[in-house]
């Protein structure tokens, strides 16, 4: 019997009217702003800042920095398993359509840049906390990532992502408070100046499973370095308006939930390490509660296990073994 994954995709637009679906994860940052009774007005504010922030960044031939907006659409990859008649959502990302006043004319953005996945919330959420629970010593368990690896590739590889988008995705996410970070001579006219660290994080040993590495860069104006996952090359493959649709938009999710780091009111020397104990930084009039956001996470993560993990697991360890990372 084959046991093949393949992918549908799924879009919504992500505007000031935007409502999430009932399987969208809560925890994803673009769902999160869409709650409460503010909830509109938060997408309005936030989209307001992408934009700007947009134009700041692309301000060649564009002297009233009012040239370009960008369109945000939710992409969520489905994933069906052929045996079994279901479907799962896999994996949520962010597609970015820049639209230049101009010329009037639609460019394509970045794909990818918001990254969330149910699998991921299980294997952090669940799977590596029973891991570690009775250890003296922090531990990974065997093969942790690795069947999220494989879905990942798949689904980048598989004719439903090449249907929204011509390029590999890049993941934009805030840099490690557990780590710190070196600024480099390297410089990119959008990207900025490069930092390094000496070790690797979990998130990357996790992400390197998806077949990314990692870079980091604080772009003109910012206060605090991004991390750019991404395949290939990251400052040959895309151009600098894709670049900067990344940047637009996850700086401002990282203004909006980490402001101790992404809205200090001072930037990061040339040795950093980032705190979210920090006290010197300013509030986004964008209401957001962190902390219900991670207690989410670990529901969301039961949630795979429930409905995905332990219903297929048979299947999933039987296409993983087949499937080279």
């Amino acid at each position: 019997m084959s046991y093949d994954f393949t992918f549908d995709i799924k879009s919504v637009r992500f505007d000031e009217n935007y409502r999430p679906a009932e399987s969208t994860r809560t925890t994803t940052n673009f769902a999160n702003l869409a709650r409460g009774e503010r909830c509109r007005e938060n997408l309005r504010n936030a989209l307001t800042m992408i934009g700007n922030r947009f134009n700041t960044l692309a301000h060649w031939d564009n002297p009233k920095a009012d040239r370009y907006a960008v369109e945000l659409e939710i992409i969520t990859g489905e994933l069906s398993v052929a045996a079994e008649g279901t479907t799962f959502p896999a994996i949520e990302m962010l597609k970015t359509t820049i639209i230049d006043r101009h010329l009037d004319k639609r460019i394509e953005g970045m794909t990818g840049n918001n990254f969330s996945s149910y699998v991921r919330d299980y294997d952090f959420s669940v799977w590596l906390s029973e891991h570690n629970k009775e250890r003296s010593e922090f531990g990974i368990p065997e093969g942790f990532g690795d069947l999220h690896g494989k879905l990942f590739k798949r689904f980048v590889d598989s004719e439903a992502y090449r249907s929204v988008a011509s390029k590999a995705p890049v993941i934009c996410l805030s840099v490690s408070s557990n780590k710190v970070y070196r600024q480099t001579e390297n410089r990119h006219p959008v990207l900025g100046v490069e930092y390094v660290n000496d070790t690797s994080s979990l998130t990357d040993f996790y992400f390197a499973k998806m077949g990314l590495q990692v870079r980091y860069f604080m772009p003109p104006h910012s206060v605090a370095p991004l991390a750019f996952y991404f395949s290939g090359d990251l400052l040959a493959d895309y151009s600098d308006l894709e670049l900067i649709s990344a940047i637009s938009t996850m700086e401002t999710f990282q203004k909006i939930y980490r402001p101790e780091i992404y809205n200090a009111n001072s930037a990061a020397g040339k040795v950093y390490q980032p705190h979210l104990t920090h006290q010197d930084y300013s509030l986004t009039r964008i209401e957001y509660d962190r902390e219900e956001r991670s207690q989410l996470a670990v529901e969301q993560g039961k949630f795979a296990e429930r409905y995905f993990i332990e219903p297929f697991r048979h299947v999933l360890e039987r296409w993983s073994a087949d499937v080279a990372l």
